[in-house]
């Protein structure tokens, strides 16, 4: 049986006009490795059987857990309910679990809040000073939805190409994540391959990698 813990809020900050990062407590001798989720859950009795999954976006070594969590306001469920969460305030999180981990250097490719268990990878890599060589492809529908990109900019420098549905202009490439695009930013055909985001990019961004003959086994992919 999966065991759940119970911990406390330390401190919430708002990154966009949608996403909230929410710092807790870390149980003792809890663990996870980057890319992992949990199963998350307001504790209280209105909402603790609700529970959703949430990908950890700090790493191991951190004294507390962190979540980058995208708000979807307009459907008044969990993710609504946890933009009014407050420090002292209670979760309920579950063991960890997750497809999605680091196996060598290679393209990642992210939609919108698919970013999240790469900021993990990318922070843990930052940290063992070996993140060089790894490349982004990160879309979005405009500038102010792209979720820490001073960071990310900073980590990665060159190797983040963000991409914009909804918006031209300025330094961002406009439209969709192409077979053509893919191709700019492969390195190497012995590469990895990491993608996380909505479902139709997902299959869309799977079927341009296998058409280029690329080994489905070197592509890790959690929708």
């Amino acid at each position: 049986m999966m065991k759940s813990y119970v911990v406390s809020i330390l401190e919430t900050k708002m990154l966009t006009h949608d996403v909230i990062q929410i710092r807790t407590e870390k149980p003792v001798g809890y663990s996870f490795e980057p890319g992992q989720a949990t199963d998350l859950a307001i504790y209280n009795k209105a909402w603790q059987q609700e529970k959703r999954p949430f990908t950890f976006t700090g790493t191991p070594d951190d004294a507390y857990l962190e979540f980058i969590i995208k708000i979807y306001a307009a459907r008044h469920g969990v993710t609504d309910q946890l933009r009014r969460v407050h420090p002292g305030d209670l979760l309920l999180i579950g063991e960890p679990w997750g497809a999605i981990q680091y196996n060598g250097k290679g393209l990642f490719i992210a939609g919108g809040a698919g970013i999240t268990p790469f900021i993990s990878i990318f922070r843990q890599l930052a940290k063992q000073d070996v993140l060089a060589g790894n490349r982004l492809v990160f879309a979005n529908k405009t500038s102010e939805d792209i979720i820490l990109e001073a960071e990310l900019d900073r980590l990665l420098g060159r190797n983040v190409v963000h991409i914009l549905s909804n918006e031209m202009g300025g330094r961002y490439k406009a439209g969709f994540v192409t077979a053509a695009l893919i191709r700019e930013n492969i390195s190497d055909k012995q590469d990895r391959f990491y993608l996380c985001g909505p479902p139709p990019m997902m299959t869309g961004v799977l079927g341009a990698l296998v058409a280029m003959g690329i080994d489905e086994k070197a592509v890790t992919i959690e929708i």
